[in-house]
C-alpha cells in the first residue's frame, strides 16, 4: 500500500541576518553607508555587496555631518555605521545638529558578542540604546539576533515620518551569521505612508484667522524648505503682501532672499524679535519652533496686540511652545492649500530693503561683506551655500541671494564641526549643483579631515574658509556678557593651505577682491575639490 501525499519540499534556504539587512537597506534606498569602520563592524562590512558604496571618513563627528548634508540636500534618509560607544560619542556633536534640523539619519553602531556584554569587555557598550537619547526618535538594541532586520526597518520608517529625525540601532556583531528567520521574509517589502492635511473646516479657520487680519507677518523656518515648499510660500506672501522673516538661527533658506517681501532673519532673543516685529496683529510662523532663543535679552514673548499661528510638522514643537496657537500638519501640503485657496487681499506690494554698502577693507584682511559680495556675483544662480562662518551669518544673509530650495545649511543647533562635512554630503546628493562651503577658521578645525573624504571620493566641494584668528562669535558674546577680556578666544598661525594640500586638496590664498573673483571662478569650473582662504576683518554677529 502506497501513500499518496507527496513528499514534503526541501526547506527553503534561510538569508542570514546579514543578507536581510542588505536587501532591507537596498529595498529602502539605502545603498550608501557613511562610516569610520572598529572591530565591532568589520563582520557587517565584509563582502559588501558590489551595488553599495561605503564613504569613508576618519573622525565619527565627520562621518555624522556628511551623512547628516547628504540626507537634507537629497530629502532621503542615509546610513550611518559607527563604531560602538566610543564612536558614537565622538559623533554625538553631530547628532544634535541633525536632531533640530529633523535630518532622517539611520545610525547603526556595532556591539560586543552578545555573550560578553555584560561582563563589560573592551569595546560592549554596556545600555547601549541610552547612549544616544534624547538626540533620536528611536534607539535599541534588539533582544534576539533574529529582531535585527526588523528593527531596523523600524528605525528607517520612523525616521521617514514627520518628524523626521535620527534613529539608533546598537547590533552585537555576532548576529551577522545568524539565520534570519521567517519574520525577514517581509520586512523588506513593507511601506509606510503618512497623511497630515488639515480638514476642510480646519482650512477654512486658517484662511479667516489670515484675511482678517490688518497687519499680518510671516516667519518661515526650515521645514519649509525641507518640504520643498518655498515656491507656495512665495505665492502666499505675494498674494497677501506678507514681509517675510526667516526664523531664528535658520538652518536652512525657506524664502529667497532678493525677493521683495524678503526681510532677513529674525534675532534669536525674546527682545528682538518682539521689537522687529511690533506693528503686527498677527504672526504666522510655519515650519520653525516658536521660537529656538539664544543670547539672553529678555522682554515680551509677542508684541502688545498681536497673536501667533503656529503650523509645524512637530507635536512637540506645538506642545512645548509658550504661546499661540498651533496646528500641526504637512507643511507641504498646508502651504499648497493656502497658496491654492487664499484670495488676495489688495494690499500694495511692497519694496525691497536696502542693503549698506560693504566697508573697507584693512590691508589683506577683506571685509566679510566685501567676500560675500565677490561670491554672490561669481556663485552660479542655483549655487548651494553651507555655511559655519558663525559671526558673518547676518551679513551673509543680507549679501548672498539664495533663490532655488535647498540653497542653505547650516548647523541647527550650533555645533561646530558641521560646516566643511556637510558641503561634501550636499555636493554628493546634488551632483549637478555647485556647493560653496563658508567657513570659519574657528569652525574649520572641527572637521578639517572631511578635506581627505573630498579629495578620495573627488567631490568637488568650494571651501571658503574665513580666516580672522579668532572665534569672532565668542568675541561678540564676551562683549554682550560683559564678561571682559577671556582667554581661549584665539586662534592665530593656522595655515589652512598647507592643511588641505596635506589632505590632498588645492589650495590658494585670496588677498584681493580680485584674487578671491579669479580664484573661485576657477574653483567652480574644476572637478575637484579647492580651499580658498581669505584673511578678513572680524565683525559682530549682533
Amino acid at each position: 500500500m502506497t501513500s499518496s501525499a507527496q513528499d514534503p519540499s526541501p526547506n527553503p534556504i534561510q538569508s542570514t541576518v546579514k543578507e536581510a539587512t542588505y536587501e532591507l537597506l537596498r529595498q529602502n534606498g539605502l545603498t550608501t553607508i557613511f562610516g569610520n569602520p572598529g572591530s565591532n563592524e568589520l563582520p557587517f562590512l565584509g563582502e559588501m555587496p558590489e551595488d553599495f558604496r561605503y564613504v569613508l571618513g576618519l573622525h565619527e563627528g565627520v562621518v555624522m555631518g556628511i551623512a547628516d548634508g547628504y540626507a537634507q540636500a537629497s530629502g532621503q534618509a542615509a546610513f550611518v555605521n559607527l563604531h560602538a560607544a566610543s564612536g558614537t560619542g565622538n559623533a554625538m556633536g553631530a547628532l544634535t545638529n541633525a536632531w533640530y534640523s529633523h535630518t532622517p539619519l539611520v545610525i547603526s553602531a556595532g556591539q560586543q558578542v552578545r555573550s560578553t556584554i555584560g561582563m563589560e569587555t573592551m569595546l560592549a557598550n554596556v545600555d547601549a540604546p541610552l547612549l544616544p537619547l534624547p538626540l533620536v526618535k528611536y534607539s535599541a538594541e534588539p533582544a534576539a539576533p533574529t529582531d535585527v532586520p526588523r528593527a531596523l526597518g523600524q528605525a528607517i520608517h520612523t525616521a521617514n515620518q514627520n518628524p523626521k529625525g535620527p534613529t539608533y540601532v546598537s547590533i552585537p556583531y555576532d548576529d551577522w551569521d545568524v539565520e534570519a528567520g521567517p519574520v525577514s521574509e517581509h520586512v523588506a517589502d513593507r511601506m509606510v505612508q503618512a497623511a497630515g492635511a488639515p480638514t476642510a473646516s480646519q482650512l477654512q479657520h486658517l484662511i479667516a484667522t489670515l484675511s482678517s487680519a490688518n497687519s499680518p507677518v510671516l516667519v518661515l523656518g526650515p521645514d519649509v524648505d525641507a518640504a520643498r515648499a518655498n515656491t507656495d510660500a512665495v505665492t502666499l506672501a505675494e498674494e497677501l503682501s506678507l514681509p517675510v522673516w526667516v526664523a531664528p538661527s535658520a538652518p536652512r533658506c525657506p524664502f529667497p532672499t532678493g525677493h521683495t517681501n524678503f526681510r532677513g532673519v529674525l534675532p534669536a532673543s525674546m527682545d528682538g524679535i518682539s521689537a522687529l516685529l511690533d506693528g503686527h496683529d498677527l504672526i504666522v510662523v510655519i515650519g520653525a519652533p516658536v521660537f529656538r532663543y539664544h543670547q539672553h535679552e529678555p522682554g515680551d514673548l509677542l508684541p502688545a496686540g498681536s497673536r501667533l499661528l503656529h503650523i509645524t510638522c512637530d507635536p512637540a514643537e506645538a506642545a512645548r511652545a509658550p504661546m499661540g496657537d498651533a496646528l500641526v500638519a504637512d507643511i507641504a501640503e498646508v502651504l499648497r492649500l493656502l497658496a491654492t485657496e487664499m484670495p488676495a487681499a489688495g494690499r500694495p506690494p511692497l519694496s525691497r530693503r536696502v542693503i549698506p554698502s560693504a566697508p573697507q577693507s584693512v590691508g589683506e584682511a577683506l571685509a566679510p561683506e566685501t567676500v560675500f559680495d565677490v561670491i554672490n556675483a561669481v556663485a552660479p544662480e542655483d549655487a548651494v551655500f553651507v555655511n559655519e562662518a558663525t559671526s558673518t551669518v547676518g551679513a551673509l544673509w543680507d549679501r548672498v541671494e539664495m533663490r532655488h530650495p535647498g540653497s542653505y545649511f547650516f548647523p541647527a543647533s550650533g555645533g561646530l564641526g558641521f560646516g566643511m562635512p556637510a558641503a561634501v554630503g550636499v555636493q554628493l546628493a546634488c551632483p549637478d549643483r555647485r556647493v560653496i562651503g563658508i567657513i570659519g577658521d574657528g569652525s574649520a578645525n572641527y572637521g578639517i579631515t572631511a578635506l581627505w573624504t573630498a579629495a578620495r571620493e573627488r567631490i568637488p566641494t568650494v571651501f571658503i574658509i574665513l580666516n580672522n584668528g579668532t572665534y569672532g562669535a565668542l568675541r561678540a558674546f564676551a562683549t554682550l556678557l560683559e564678561c571682559g577680556e577671556t582667554p581661549g578666544l584665539d586662534v592665530p598661525g593656522i595655515d589652512f593651505c598647507a592643511l588641505a594640500r596635506g589632505y590632498g586638496v588645492a589650495a590658494t590664498r585670496a588677498p584681493t577682491p580680485e584674487t578671491l573673483e579669479e580664484e573661485l571662478t576657477t574653483a567652480l569650473q574644476s572637478s575637484s575639490p579647492t580651499v580658498i582662504e581669505v584673511f578678513t576683518t572680524t565683525i559682530s554677529p549682533f
